[in-house]
């Protein structure tokens, strides 16, 4: 929940030498260079930039894994240069029968010139890889660090770790998963514990680095005699139904229904988006935890249950936050990523959903997300993240690190800004954009017009106005949910209208004179505007705000002014020279 006050963003002095992110723990043995090179996939990392012709590689580490960074930049640049030494040798003898056979027939100087683009050709292939660490990533280590890796004008990127394998915009993407270890036959014992029936349909799934064990756990379960189990491939697709994972063939020919009947026994706690998700797809999800170890040792795990009950509190946290922006007048959109595909056309649905809802929204880029860079930001009653679908929910943090207001995402936006006799969730969550931009095509939404100042996208794709005429006491009263008390300026942008074709003046039907009727009177003439649009934003500095900035508690700055009327300025004098622990001003010396 959100905290009632705003935190505290001062650093006491005596702790203005000290570094206040904490340091990486690593607690993983030193590797081996066999394991170094199994680990990291060093063959197939070389094979794959050879095939694709990359001079220049970004080699993409989460933070703990920058231990092992120079040892992998190290091997790669070595089997790199082996490559190309082979190629070269390879490729030689063969050329030169070739250029030589080329040349029969021709001019001296059109033999020149083939050898030379030949030449050139050859030099270009066996030209140096060059290689580059990213030291510290943009946003998410799950997401692919295109904004990092175009600043040293990389070509591709090698992504080490767990992913959420989100579709890129820009780069292409070698994954390195890594493994982890696991104990099989303690893994196998629990799931006997769990799942004592055998023909129980029980889908079995892993978090990346630990889905290499899969098939060698499968295989002992089914000389257990378990028959209905299924083991799913990792894809790229997070808007599937399982995310980024193969489904099963009754589910595919059947339909989304088909998957309630099976359970999901998870190896390694899976991030939290990833268990809403899932909540109301299938029936129980059963957790395999596993403890942090070295890289070359394993320890017995024990399953965890995750009931019914324990997602649908997870649920009613994040419903008790989106409430709380049914009546918030101006929402801030966080741009979490700059690296998923359709992040642009997701930042324009939210940006229709806000203003036929007659708010008023500012868009925000900030990097990595904490709560002190956006509780400088006072006026804003509530938070969307546009990231990837595990980054974009934002969970607050124990001891006095939450947010000051809520932070939802582009889905919850669109739960939150429905109205109140439409409001209802029956326990589905999304975390994936791209299922909302279907859906949102699906149902006949155009999320191609953009809507300029003072207008919004009618829900046909057309171009509405606001209507000045219509008064705030022809809406129905708004009530705060969690409070019960009346709130009298959640659309500060007013209510959406079409435009009218008709003139203003028109006239009466009745007796063929200009109507006379009487209108209500504009409220939001009274609104700070910029460029003639409401700025409910420019409201709230000249209104709320108590310090505006240097010179804002005096009316008027009085000039000396000449005889001719011009400011009269002050006359020029030498300043202080020298450092802080002598001043020296002329001949004299002051000492501070």
């Amino acid at each position: 929940m959100a905290t009632t006050s705003a935190p505290i963003l001062s650093t006491p002095a005596e702790h203005i030498f000290e570094d206040p992110t904490p340091a990486v723990s690593v607690t993983q043995a030193r590797l081996s260079d066999e394991q170094l090179y199994l680990q990291y996939e060093i063959k197939r990392t070389v094979g794959e930039i050879r095939e694709g012709r990359w001079k220049r590689i970004a080699l993409q580490f989460p933070d703990e894994m920058l231990v092992d960074a120079p040892r992998v930049y190290e091997r790669l640049r070595e089997d790199l240069k082996a490559e190309r030494w082979r190629a070269r040798q390879s490729r030689v003898p063969a050329q030169a029968v070739e250029v030589s056979d080329s040349l029969t027939g021709l001019t001296p100087d059109d033999k020149h010139l083939n050898a030379a683009h030949s030449k050139s050709a050859v030099d270009d292939e066996d030209s140096e890889e060059r290689l580059c660490i990213l030291a510290d990533t943009s946003y998410g280590a799950c997401c692919v660090d295109e904004i990092a890796a175009e600043h040293v004008d990389a070509e591709v990127v090698v992504h080490y770790g767990r992913s959420c394998l989100s579709p890129t915009a820009r780069l292409p993407v070698i994954y390195v998963f890594t493994s982890k270890p696991l104990d099989i036959d303690g893994a196998v014992k629990s799931f006997q514990q769990t799942y004592p029936v055998k023909d129980e349909k029980v889908c079995l799934m892993a978090d990346i680095p630990y889905h290499h064990n899969l098939p060698a756990f499968t295989s002992r379960l089914l000389a257990e005699g378990y028959t209905n189990l299924f083991q799913p491939a990792i894809i790229h697709d997070p808007s599937s139904l399982l995310p980024n994972r193969t489904l099963p063939p009754d589910v595919q020919e059947q339909g989304a229904d088909r998957l309630k009947a099976y359970a999901i026994f998870h190896i390694s706690t899976p991030p939290t988006s990833l268990l809403l998700i899932l909540s109301s797809r299938v029936r129980s999800i059963h957790i395999l935890p596993t403890s942090p170890t070295s890289s070359n040792s394993s320890s017995t795990q024990a399953s965890s249950s995750l009931s019914p009950s324990t997602t649908s509190l997870l649920l009613r946290r994040r419903y008790a936050l989106l409430t709380q922006l049914t009546t918030a007048p101006i929402l801030g959109i966080l741009i979490n990523t700059l690296s998923v595909s359709s992040y642009l056309s997701a930042l324009t649905h939210c940006q229709n959903l806000i203003i036929a809802a007659g708010k008023k929204y500012h868009v925000f880029v900030v990097g990595k997300v904490n709560a002190a860079k956006m509780a400088n930001f006072s006026e804003i009653g509530g938070w969307v993240v546009i990231g990837c679908w595990e980054s974009s929910l934002v969970e607050e943090g124990g001891g006095g690190t939450g947010f000051w207001r809520p932070v939802v995402t582009p889905f919850e936006l669109e739960v939150a800004l429905m109205g109140d006799e439409e409001r209802v969730w029956g326990g589905e969550w999304v975390g994936d954009f791209g299922t909302l931009l279907g859906r949102a095509e699906r149902n006949g939404r155009s999320e191609g017009v953009e809507a300029g100042p003072g207008e919004v996208a009618d829900g046909d794709g057309a171009i509405g106005d606001w209507d000045e005429q219509a008064s705030d006491e022809d809406e129905p009263p708004e009530f705060d949910l969690r409070t019960g008390r009346y709130v009298s300026h959640s659309r500060p942008m007013g209510r959406p209208a079409k435009k009218s074709l008709a003139p203003s003046t028109s006239p009466d039907v009745h007796n063929g004179t200009a109507s006379s009727a009487l209108i209500p009177r504009n409220t939001q003439t009274n609104l700070a505007t910029i460029n003639g649009a409401l700025s409910p934003a420019a409201e709230f500095l000249k209104s709320s705000r108590t310090w505006q900035g240097l010179g804002s508690d005096y009316k008027e700055i009085a000039y000396e002014r000449d005889e001719d009327g011009g400011i009269r300025g002050a006359g020029m004098e030498e300043g202080r020279d020298g450092v802080a622990r002598g001043y020296v001003v002329g001949a004299g010396e002051v000492r501070s």
